[in-house]
């Protein structure tokens, strides 16, 4: 499917179209301005909390960087991703290193259209789920896609890496990539 880019597509918003299009699956590109919760980016977009994708950029090592696929009312079980890619340490680099290695801003970032071509985790949610919204390379912009085309595109490794992110009475309990942390949001 390829799409009529509007007049102020940003040059994210570009190579993510791009990609896209050149991954062969069917998509569409929402444009739906400025949200200020999970909620409100699921009714802008068309789909529910659980079908907003989250791309986070992790570090295994130095240079070394992976995309983690994570519905959006979910959060990543860092034991279980660890326990996965066979490591003992991982870490979420800054706004700054993020945007070096992906050229995405936070709160734009995907896969398609990444400066390089990191290797990508999908959560096993996501396979099943229908249609998915994954971020479309500038704010406020996003592309819904099938989630098993999303997978297959992307050549993701697909696991059950992520817990149900409920914050309940106390808040929520969270850990860092790290290992378990009291304090630290991710």
């Amino acid at each position: 499917m390829t799409s009529t880019p509007p007049a102020t597509e940003t040059p994210g918003e570009r190579r993510t179209r791009e990609a896209l299009e050149a991954s062969g699956i069917e998509f569409r590109i929402v444009r739906h301005g400025p949200v200020r919760s999970l909620a409100e980016a699921a009714a802008a977009r068309g789909v529910t909390p659980a079908q907003v994708v989250k791309t986070i950029v992790v570090r295994r090592g130095d240079g070394d960087f992976l995309f983690v696929l994570v519905p959006g009312d979910r959060t990543i079980s860092w034991p279980r991703l660890r326990a996965l890619l066979g490591v003992s340490r991982l870490s979420m680099p800054d706004k700054e290193v993020a945007r070096d290695v992906t050229g995405y801003e936070r709160g734009t970032i995907t896969p398609f259209g990444s400066l390089t071509a990191w290797p990508v985790v999908a959560d096993a949610r996501l396979v099943d789920g229908g249609p998915v919204s994954v971020g479309g390379g500038g704010h406020g912009v996003s592309a819904t896609v099938d989630g098993a085309d999303l997978v297959r595109a992307l050549d993701a490794r697909v696991a059950d890496v992520t817990d149900l992110d409920d914050p309940g009475p106390a808040g929520p309990a969270r850990t860092t990539p790290a290992g378990p942390a009291s304090t630290r949001r991710e």
